[in-house]
């Protein structure tokens, strides 16, 4: 892990309100996922500047155990055009640990990361932490993603 400064992004996606609670935001956010592939999402979404997919959390009612926002997107140059059915966030960027892991997709990865993140000390803030999953995450058996963790300065 590594401690980073993040730029200010805009993001547009699709969203769902969770929470850790009895495992509810790993069904949830897998949920979510199957919605953004089936439906095409990362085709709909005007003005993205990659074809990186960011797995936002954001909105937290607390902390890692209480209710929180999930939005599936791109980074957008402009929010002026938000599709039906999504949302669009505009984030100021801070101070984040990156965070990454390797393997399967399919069995877990990123739940099993989160769950040891949440056993870290590490000063968080509960504004926006992210997930991107980039080139080094197309083969999902064999997947590369950074995690980052917002942190008060």
């Amino acid at each position: 892990m590594k401690k980073v400064k993040v730029e200010p992004f805009k993001l547009i996606g699709i969203t769902i309100k969770t929470t850790n609670d009895n495992e509810q935001s790993n069904l949830e956010i897998q949920g979510l996922w199957k919605q953004f592939m089936e439906e095409g999402v990362l085709e709909q979404i005007p003005t993205k500047l990659s074809s990186e997919v960011y797995s936002l959390y954001t909105h937290y009612e607390g902390d890692h155990t209480q209710p929180y926002s999930v939005i599936l997107g791109c980074k957008v140059s402009s929010l002026e055009e938000i599709p039906e059915g999504m949302v669009g966030e505009e984030f100021e960027g801070g101070t984040y640990w990156q965070f990454t892991y390797k393997g399967d997709l399919m069995q877990g990865l990123i739940y099993q990361a989160w769950m040891e993140i949440w056993e870290k000390e590490l000063n968080r803030d509960y504004v926006a932490d992210f997930e991107i999953f980039g080139e080094k995450a197309q083969n999902p058996s064999d997947a590369e993603v950074d995690i980052f963790v917002g942190v008060k300065e």
